[in-house]
């Protein structure tokens, strides 16, 4: 099958890579012509674990090509894929929509024969309807099936998000549509993936209901923390008491700095936007949206409070800078928010991140970027751990202690035992976890039916 990908980002290019290599023939198209010639050169933009060598394996193969020639991808495609950003929009926080808009409207005059057009970037409810208009504003003879089809890819994690996922939403209100998309992830049938159709609205809802939820769900947990360091209880044995519950399960239950990312900041004050518009507000999701946001800075009163009180002049080194693991996206990452409150108290900044730091040097200002943690916490007053790299999971601490001004580590994802770095001569400071343990660690004793 022939498909075209537009945009080349993040999800048109993990989409369109791993599509091809289901088999299908696809041609990834971007009007940014650096990005494209990068591709063309075996350059990838980002980082993903896999990406490159699925990228190259699938061009030598003839599967899979780049293109900013939007008339000769389009060519003969039997589905379009829509994946360009959609950010939030300045001023009010709704997804802008206008690179799909621009995507349909381009693409309009250049159909042809009976074509899918399927939306992959994240959406407000009802976008496939205008997108449909556009289309046939722009070509009234066109003879177009729109398909709602979100992507659920987690960064670091994609490629096999990708190939063995959870479900596949599909929404659609046409039977030549959904065989076509059903033959697109046919592959797929081997893993015995669930392929969910519904109406179009509904799968543009569901996209963002799904991260709406589990931003609650950390929210949730970081609003525990706080309370187990106020009662003297271990937000990490409360998070397995309660994930063991498999209503509720462990996944989105690590208490940290607060949510980052592409998705979850915008996506929940998107969707909250969309329910006011709708006259049906989503408090859970605008509560949620206020307490992450305003988490991030009261971390960084944690970190300051864990130096003293005062960190005027003093080095903080911070470990971690992306939003999560196994990527180089700074968007929205809690560090941005953390380093510049520290940075306003005064304190004077080293950070070292495996990925990141390219990124993170044209968006912070004064900050001294190392060549490795024991470079970074040379001299510090305090080690802070904001992603949880697994590089850092194993540092060595007389190492550390050698070259810091202060032994004291602030554990921002609960990484360490507190009694090992201790142990080390170290100060530790968790979230959500007491000074002193009043409970011994947690056990799970399982007894064996009498027979």
């Amino acid at each position: 099958m022939r498909i075209t990908m537009i945009g080349s980002g993040y999800v048109g290019l993990v989409s369109g890579a791993c599509l091809a290599d289901f088999g299908h023939d696809v041609v990834c198209v971007d009007k940014d012509e650096d990005k494209i010639a990068a591709l063309q050169a075996g350059r990838i933009p980002i980082f993903e674990p896999g990406l490159d060598s699925l990228v190259a394996g699938n061009v030598k193969a003839g599967r899979l090509s780049f293109t900013t020639d939007l008339a000769g991808g389009v060519e003969g495609a039997e589905v379009i894929f829509i994946a360009v950003g959609t950010p939030a929009r300045r001023g009010d926080g709704h997804a802008d929509l206008s690179f799909v808009h621009e995507a349909a409207r381009t693409i309009a005059p250049l159909l042809k024969d009976f074509t899918v057009v399927v939306t992959k970037s994240t959406v407000p409810v009802g976008t496939g309807d205008e997108i449909e208009k556009i289309i046939k504003k722009a070509n009234p003879a066109a003879d177009v099936a729109v398909v709602s089809n979100p992507e659920f890819l987690r960064e670091g994690a994609a490629i096999d998000d990708f190939r063995r996922p959870d479900r596949i939403v599909v929404g659609l209100s046409d039977e030549r549509a959904e065989a076509v998309m059903t033959e697109v992830y046919r592959p797929l049938y081997l893993n015995q993936a669930p392929i969910l159709f519904t109406g179009r609205r509904t799968a543009e809802l569901i996209k963002y209901a799904g991260n709406a939820f589990l931003a609650m769900k950390i929210t949730f947990i970081n609003e525990i923390a706080d309370l187990c360091e106020q009662t003297g209880a271990n937000v990490r044995q409360v998070a397995q008491g309660i994930g063991l519950d498999k209503r509720i399960g462990s996944k989105f239950l690590h208490a940290g700095p607060g949510y980052g990312g592409s998705c979850f900041p915008k996506d929940t004050v998107a969707l909250a936007k969309t329910a006011q518009d709708f006259g049906s507000p989503l408090r859970l999701v605008e509560t949620t949206v206020a307490v992450n946001t305003a988490r991030k800075r009261s971390i960084a009163r944690k970190i300051v409070a864990a130096c003293g009180g005062d960190v005027s002049e003093k080095k903080i080194a911070i470990l971690g800078l992306t939003f999560k693991p196994n990527t180089d996206d700074m968007r929205e990452s809690p560090a941005l928010t953390i380093i510049q409150a520290l940075q306003d108290a005064g304190a004077e900044i080293s950070a070292y991140d495996p990925e990141g730091m390219a990124h993170a040097r044209t968006m912070m200002e004064n900050v001294d970027f190392a060549s490795d943690p024991y470079d970074a916490a040379k001299d510090a007053e305090a080690l802070v751990i904001i992603t949880e790299w697994n590089a850092f999971r194993a540092m060595d601490f007389k190492r550390l202690k050698q070259v810091m001004k202060t032994p004291l580590l602030v554990d921002l994802r609960n990484i360490y035992r507190k009694d090992e770095v201790k142990g080390h001569g170290f100060a530790y400071v968790g979230v959500g976890r007491p000074t002193e343990d009043y409970l011994s660690p947690v056990r799970l004793s399982v007894k064996a039916n009498a027979s």
